[in-house]
């Protein structure tokens, strides 16, 4: 299940990378009620797109060490400690 996430937020941090624009447009219509009026500034698609690589980043880290096994329930390190005393 936390793979499915990370894989879900990796792919909207993709999206917001490489189209901030669109994104910005379709979560104004979601959070205004007359999404005509409202207006970004200049510097918030470049926002989007920080927003955008700071998820993929996130994602990408978690699924790496989701892959290698390193969480809470694939730590081996205490099962050898207790293995050897």
């Amino acid at each position: 299940m936390k793979n499915v996430l990370l894989l879900v937020v990796g792919l909207v941090g993709l999206i917001e990378l490489l189209v901030p624009s669109w994104m910005v447009r379709l979560f104004t219509r979601v959070a205004y009620r007359d999404a005509d009026d409202a207006e970004p500034r200049e510097w918030f698609h470049v926002a989007a797109r920080l927003e955008g690589a700071v998820l993929v980043t996130v994602a990408l880290v978690g699924l790496f060490r989701s892959a290698r096994g390193s969480g809470a329930h694939g730590d081996t390190s205490n099962e050898s400690a207790d293995e050897a005393s």
